[in-house]
């Protein structure tokens, strides 16, 4: 029978969250309830408070997220109740023309619970990216439950649910950084510092981390970047030219999202480099550069989704890593708090106070 929890709802443009009762469904067919114990508060929850994902409202918020499968419906097989996951946004379909090309993580239709979660006068809930995990519980499509050892804390690694997922991603799957490659990182809040991690995870000889607030660099350079640069008062483009020898970078990851930092990770690489953009942009912002120069320049121009990772593949080895004490994601959780502190959590993310304020539930 439907459950009845508490959870963190936004239910208008720029008006606080506040926690209400949410009413979750018994799983239908290809669906899993999950008990979650700790869900990351990530920009993109801020993002739909403030309706610039969509104004689907009333949403319920919180999608970077672990907890324990607690029932599954009919025809689920992949995962069981008592398994402990990690919540992604990206349950593949198996079927569209990327998945039939052996690339599911490009997957073109991946897919949601087809049942909503509503309030207690049935009002239906958006859950944020399709999971909704600023709750006690939450109903989501089982593929978007991945299986992981339930040795590590839920705290660091729901984590993985997408911001550490997406920067280390941008750097490995997206990047492809290897041995001895220069790396520069434009932007180091959670995803660039992510982003820092995982191009020093596959051997990047030298990491620059550039951003305009010291106390950013400082944990970037925590994380294991080898050098900083603070924009703000240096020309980052000539900063990273002269740390590779007049050269710039192998690779440039921009975690921003803004046509400037953009245009700067652009000029800061090699020739025949490569550019990520892994910060997300808005609608109305524009980019313009000589076409010259992106032929002259050579190289690659990539823009990296979710660190082009698949679940299956990525979260269980970077779990591994982090049991091994080759990952440190306990590093990134700044604080641990309740489910009702979820919108001053927001007000100390956007200051830039706090790399990650984690609810434990």
């Amino acid at each position: 029978m439907p459950q009845h929890v508490h959870g963190v709802v936004a239910r208008a443009k720029g008006e606080p969250v506040r926690v209400e009762t949410v009413v979750v469904p018994d799983p239908g067919p290809g669906e899993a309830v999950v008990r979650v114990q700790a869900c990351g508060v990530c920009h993109t929850d801020l993002h739909y408070r403030e309706g610039g994902i969509n104004d689907d409202f009333p949403f319920l918020l919180g999608h970077e997220a672990a907890g324990v499968v607690e029932q599954v419906g009919p025809d689920v097989t992949d995962v069981a109740p008592g398994d402990f996951v990690i919540l992604n946004w990206r349950a593949v379909c198996g079927r569209c023309r990327s998945c039939r090309r052996g690339r599911p993580q490009y997957c073109f239709d991946t897919h949601n619970a087809r049942q909503r979660m509503t309030l207690i006068d049935g009002t239906e809930l958006s859950p944020a990216l399709g999971i909704g995990a600023f709750a006690e519980k939450t109903l989501v499509a089982a593929g978007q439950c991945t299986k992981v050892d339930p040795d590590a804390s839920p705290a660091a690694a729901g984590l993985l649910g997408c911001g550490v997922m997406a920067g280390i991603g941008a750097a490995i799957n997206t990047g492809g950084v290897g041995r001895g490659d220069t790396v520069a990182v434009i932007g180091c809040g959670g995803v660039g510092d992510a982003a820092v991690v995982g191009a020093r995870l596959a051997g990047a000889a030298k990491v620059i981390a550039v951003d305009i607030d010291d106390r950013k660099l400082a944990t970037a350079r925590s994380l294991g970047a080898t050098h900083t640069v603070n924009s703000r008062t240096t020309n980052p483009v000539e900063a990273v030219r002269d740390l590779t020898g007049g050269f710039g970078a192998d690779v440039v990851i921009e975690a921003v999202g803004r046509p400037e930092t953009y245009r700067q990770a652009f000029y800061a690489r090699d020739l025949a480099g490569t550019v990520v953009l892994v910060g997300v942009p808005t609608p109305e912002m524009r980019l313009e550069l000589p076409l010259l120069d992106v032929f002259g320049r050579g190289g690659a121009l990539k823009s990296s989704w979710y660190g082009d990772c698949l679940p299956s593949r990525d979260f269980p080895m970077l779990i591994d890593l982090h049991l091994q004490g080759r990952l440190d994601l306990d590093a990134f959780v700044s604080e641990t708090i309740a489910l009702d502190e979820v919108e001053d959590a927001f007000a100390r993310m956007h200051k830039g106070d706090v790399l990650r304020s984690v609810v434990i539930l």
